[in-house]
């Protein structure tokens, strides 16, 4: 097939690079701002498309935030590609500062604190919420009784918290994102807009002295 990779990776390479991406975060960082600077929409589309896609990253909404991102941007007439690049804002360098910052700050808001409730780390709450999913999903097929515990917990300590914090936090970001995408945007496409007719004078001009000049031979 023509679009198939020459090199098999393996499934452990390929979990790796969504970790970290072949050429490192900063050479995926200028891919994606090359892509979005060359999608073939208004300035100002994208740019809404991009603080969707910051805006989504800063949710505990994980493996959801392509389609999150891609709901605002179509609700405030974005750009829906633009806003899936975006969530790259969110990455694994990156994740650690947003969800410290975002579950601190949700708390003081809230006036809450994390406990931790037995399981002490965030990822204890989280272990603790798909132990409950999984052990409810099954009590419907036999005589266990649903427990709801572990999933308030989580609900109360990490997520509502970081949702909270996460939305205070990544909207003034996503608006400064915005703000700069939007000039640097309408920017690049007049340059590129300014190569192309600059290119298309150019053929003209080549085609014109090549019709003189064939007329001049024709004499």
């Amino acid at each position: 097939m023509v679009f198939r990779r020459r090199d098999k990776r393996s499934i452990f390479r390929a979990t790796w690079e969504l970790i970290w991406p072949k050429g490192g975060w900063t050479r995926a960082f200028h891919y994606v701002r090359h892509r979005v600077r060359r999608l073939p929409d208004s300035p100002e589309r994208i740019s809404r498309g991009v603080f969707a896609g910051v805006l989504t990253s800063f949710t505990p909404l994980f493996g959801f935030h392509f389609v999150v991102s891609a709901l605002i941007a179509k609700t405030m007439r974005g750009n829906i590609l633009a806003a899936i690049m975006a969530t790259f804002f969110g990455n694994p360098i990156s994740f650690p500062i947003i969800a410290a910052s975002s579950m601190k700050l949700g708390h003081w808001v809230l006036g809450t604190k994390f406990e931790g409730a037995g399981n002490h780390t965030v990822m204890g709450a989280i272990s603790g919420a798909w132990h409950d999913l999984k052990h409810n999903f099954f009590s419907m097929f036999t005589d266990d009784v649903a427990d709801w515990g572990n999933l308030l917990v989580f609900n109360d300590e990490v997520f509502l918290p970081y949702l909270v914090g996460g939305l205070i936090i990544g909207t003034p970001v996503a608006l400064l994102c915005y703000y700069l995408s939007h000039p640097l945007i309408a920017m690049y496409q007049n340059r590129r807009k300014g190569r192309i007719k600059e290119k298309l004078a150019e053929r003209r001009a080549k085609k014109a002295a090549q019709k003189a000049e064939a007329a001049q031979f024709g004499k």
